[in-house]
């Protein structure tokens, strides 16, 4: 079967490509290797370059895994949609509709 490729917005993709570029200055600022963290994440190099890229082909697992290896930094996508502002504003003016 072929691959499903998914089209994502321009704002997406720099959205992503900051992601990258904040990993590899993290994994840098703790002095580990790319070599290092591509072991520890268990994927190759190139495949670290393409996280450090932003890729956007790059599935989730292997983002979370990097982060991992960057001193187990991937807790921090606990903080993704945590705070969702907007979705408490539409559901507080859906709850005060039905009063």
């Amino acid at each position: 079967m072929a691959k499903k490729t998914v089209k994502i917005m321009r704002s997406t993709e720099n959205i992503l490509k900051q992601m990258g570029e904040q990993i590899k200055l993290a994994r840098l600022r703790r002095g580990i290797s790319a070599t290092l963290a591509a072991e520890r994440a268990g994927i190759s190099r190139s495949t670290l370059w393409n996280v450090e890229k932003g890729n956007s082909s790059v599935s989730m697992g292997v983002y979370a895994a990097v982060l991992h290896a960057v001193n187990g930094m991937d807790k921090d996508l606990l903080l993704i949609a945590k705070d969702d502002e907007l979705g408490r504003k539409l559901q507080d003016i859906e709850l005060l509709k039905k009063r």
